[in-house]
């Protein structure tokens, strides 16, 4: 497996706005009120949103290949960018999402390795994302990498206040 990771720039915007929704409902449609989560991924994945994202010089998106093919992607956060923690010294992993069909190829992992080499590079001291409480593979996923429970905080899914965990990596 050969992977590539691209910088995502506004000429990507459409296939971003694809991948994001259908990553994310493969991965939460099923355990969500259906008009909550329409409403929702409307919201946080359109076309409108995902390019006010795409110009924040904050904001990094990263498109994920197996050779030539899209196979996932991720969201780097940095300073005002950061939806929780704020802190100059940390990087936030927004968003990281395989699509089904390549999970279990540890392209996960592969991401996380690039994710961090992205933290040593930009000179931070963490990594943070928040993963849904009620997702314990994902959080397996991350403490099996290092990550540890910080804190937690309200994500709302249309109407829907849910609880993330807040989990932490140190760059060493």
């Amino acid at each position: 497996m050969a992977l590539y990771f691209r910088q995502c720039d506004s000429t990507d915007l459409d296939s971003l706005v694809q991948l994001s929704k259908i990553t994310f409902s493969d991965a939460f449609e099923k355990d969500n009120d259906p008009h909550d989560f329409r409403t929702y991924l409307q919201k946080a994945f359109g076309s409108k949103q995902l390019a006010k994202e795409l110009s924040n010089k904050n904001t990094f998106f990263y498109f994920v290949y197996d050779g030539q093919e899209l196979v996932g992607y991720f969201k780097l956060n940095v300073e005002s960018a950061q939806s929780d923690v704020q802190d100059p010294k940390a990087l936030e992993i927004e968003r990281i999402y395989v699509l089904n069909e390549h999970q279990g190829k540890k392209i996960g992992s592969r991401m996380l390795k690039r994710i961090t080499e992205k933290a040593k590079e930009m000179h931070k001291q963490y990594i943070w994302l928040g993963v849904w409480e009620q997702n314990p593979k994902a959080i397996r996923f991350y403490q099996n990498h290092g990550f540890v429970k910080f804190g937690e905080h309200p994500y709302l899914i249309g109407t829907d206040e849910q609880t993330d965990w807040l989990l932490r990596l140190e760059i060493q």
